[in-house]
């Protein structure tokens, strides 16, 4: 597989999003995942993604158990910093609790140092250079070795990187969701990290298996809660969809793999976390470092999802409150 640079880090160009192995995206199917994981490893992926917050843990230990025997040529990257309140999802980045859950990532991926670990979503309510001065800590103690921070705000990533060098952000970038265009990837290059697009197939919907008929069942998929993939929002996007929908057929190629592309075309310096459980989706994204997009190609997509035309936001509006604009 054609490699990127993030930072100081080399991965293959299509990396492996785990979430979707313990639910988030309806149920799980665990022998899938396993099967699904094995053969990333024999497709070349070498970057696969993890949170503590995944499946309360169980992602971690899924991945670091069928992982185990190919710690020495992958880059494992997970995430802290959310946390539940009263049962409810909240964002803690307190300095005094970062190396705890630092120790209980490393017991469930069972390994001795963390390759590449996130900061989940700034804290609101700690100062950004408390929270990373914690985690460069882990570093010096040989318990990670890069740091990365995840929908962060250029500024703040500035501020985090006079602190310790960051190697990575992670933020939702695709066609549909252009967001950190505007000032976080310009902050990341004048820096020298990488960027790590999650969600880059927009939550299957660039994929055209997602139709209007489609339901998304609370409590056990995300987008029950996304106004993305609601009534007249829904109907909108999947207009855009049946035009990218036209250009693969161009490309010879599927509307996933056109998104990808287009992606890997805007810069050496990004390497997308496609997620997924199957081994059928798995390999038809991986087939999408082979589609080459001429310029005219880009352009035109960049033209047919220009924000301004995507309807309703990425989030409902208590994640959107969440998120760092400082």
């Amino acid at each position: 597989m054609k490699q990127v640079k993030l930072g100081e880090l080399q991965v293959g160009v299509i990396g492996l999003g785990c979430m979707s192995m313990t639910g988030n995206y309806g149920a799980a199917d665990p022998e899938e995942s396993q099967a699904t994981l094995l053969r990333a490893v024999e497709l070349g992926v070498s970057l696969f993604d993890t949170a503590n917050a995944y499946g309360m843990g169980e992602n971690e230990r899924l991945v670091g158990r069928v992982l185990a025997p190919f710690l020495h040529e992958i880059v494992l990257s997970t995430k802290f910093g959310f946390v539940l309140r009263d049962g409810q999802p909240a964002i803690d980045g307190h300095s005094d609790q970062v190396e705890e859950r630092c120790e209980e990532s490393l017991q469930r991926l069972n390994v001795d140092t963390i390759d590449l670990y996130f900061l989940h979503r700034p804290d609101p309510e700690v100062p950004i250079e408390d929270t990373v001065g914690a985690m460069a800590r882990l570093v010096d103690k040989g318990k990670v070795r890069h740091l990365g921070l995840s929908e962060v705000s250029a500024r703040t990533l500035k501020r985090a990187h006079s602190v310790h060098k960051i190697t990575a952000v992670q933020s939702e970038y695709s066609l549909w969701t252009r967001d950190p265009e505007a000032e976080v990837l310009p902050m990341c290059r004048r820096l020298g990290v990488g960027f790590i697009p999650y969600s880059p197939i927009g939550r299957a919907i660039l994929t055209g298996k997602i139709s209007v008929q489609d339901t998304f069942e609370k409590g056990s998929d995300m987008r029950a809660s996304m106004p993305r993939f609601q009534g007249e929002n829904l109907r909108s996007n999947l207009d855009l969809v049946s035009a990218l929908e036209q250009i693969a057929v161009e490309a010879e190629a599927r509307p996933s793999q056109v998104a990808l592309a287009w992606l890997c075309a805007k810069g050496d310096d990004l390497a997308p976390i496609p997620g997924t459980k199957r081994r059928a989706y798995l390999e038809e994204n991986v087939a999408a470092e082979n589609v080459t997009l001429s310029p005219e190609t880009v352009a035109q997509l960049d033209e047919l999802f220009s924000p301004d035309k995507v309807a309703g936001a990425r989030y409902g509006q208590r994640w959107m409150r969440s998120q760092d604009t400082v």
